[in-house]
């Protein structure tokens, strides 16, 4: 039975996000003056870390920051703050020996309370830099609220980080799961059929519909496994499996170039990487889908 749920990436952030202080102008500013508090650093949205057999975080100081940096409150580790800019990284790899590192990679070799946190500082930080401008009046925006809103200068407006939520399933039947491949990806790479939920719609109807829109299948219960944040650029991931009522396929050639149903033993082959096609890797919510899938006493 799928009843545990289990880790995905970028999952087991161990910060307190102090929601309190975010709402504390003074508390705010004298947690940015403590001797302990430490600034992650995203160039170009991509961390700066500390290379090596067991990479980690390269937590900066605030004189290493450049004081006009964006910059956001993350929480409190223990009683230390952690804040995150988005600044150049040529004096943090020059004078410390940091790397910056591509937010994917980071992901799979971080350990895993380390990758939330670059999750959570890339999301945020990224959703600054796209709203610098007011959707009621076109106003300049501000950030407000420790990096967790921004207030329009003309109108007041308050505007909220958003997560988009994305569902992505397997439908499965009789001891078979169905996974595909669009246009984009490589030949041999397989994986999870996914797709946005739209307004108006419970996360079970955005999994039939999708499976029924890209692949023409229809199904009937909705099991939900697990859910991942997906920093890329600020995305939910929603994982469920979808009782199938067929088996016969109907492709939305626009979406996909390929499905196919798959067998346990298939997939098994597939996540040990001798399979005949391509699986996820471990970081992403498919790879999870699938292991707890072959793993379960379930068709």
């Amino acid at each position: 039975m799928f009843s545990d749920i289990p880790a995905t990436g970028f999952t087991g952030n161990r910060l307190d996000r102090a929601d309190e202080i975010r709402r504390d102008a003074g508390a705010l500013i004298a947690m940015r003056a403590r001797s302990d508090a430490r600034w992650l650093v995203l160039d170009k949205l991509n961390p700066v870390v500390r290379a090596g057999e067991t990479p980690s975080i390269l937590w900066a100081y605030r004189s290493d920051v450049p004081h006009d940096a964006l910059s956001i409150f993350l929480g409190v580790d223990g009683e230390a703050p952690r804040f995150a800019a988005a600044a150049p990284a040529d004096e943090l790899v020059a004078d410390f020996g940091g790397t910056v590192m591509d937010a994917r990679q980071a992901g799979a070799l971080l350990p895993a309370h380390e990758a939330a946190i670059v999750a959570q500082a890339r999301s945020v930080i990224d959703w600054h830099q796209r709203h610098g401008y007011c959707a009621v009046c076109g106003g300049k925006t501000v950030l407000a609220k420790a990096g967790y809103a921004r207030q329009c200068e003309a109108c007041k407006a308050e505007h909220f980080p958003r997560v988009d939520p994305v569902v992505i399933m397997l439908a499965v039947k009789d001891g078979h799961a169905l996974i595909g491949r669009g246009p984009r990806f490589p030949r041999r790479f397989l994986s999870a059929l996914a797709g946005f939920v739209e307004p108006g719609e419970s996360l079970e109807e955005a999994v039939r519909r999708e499976l029924f829109e890209e692949a023409g299948i229809t199904t009937g219960r909705v099991r939900y496994l697990a859910s991942q944040p997906w920093p890329f650029p600020s995305s939910l991931m929603i994982a469920a499996f979808a009782e199938a009522e067929g088996f016969e396929v109907r492709l939305d050639e626009e979406e996909l170039e390929e499905v196919r149903w798959v067998t346990k033993d298939e997939v098994r082959a597939a996540l040990a990487g001798t399979g005949d096609f391509l699986a996820p890797p471990p970081l992403a919510i498919a790879h999870t889908l699938l292991k707890s899938w072959v793993e379960s006493g379930e068709d």
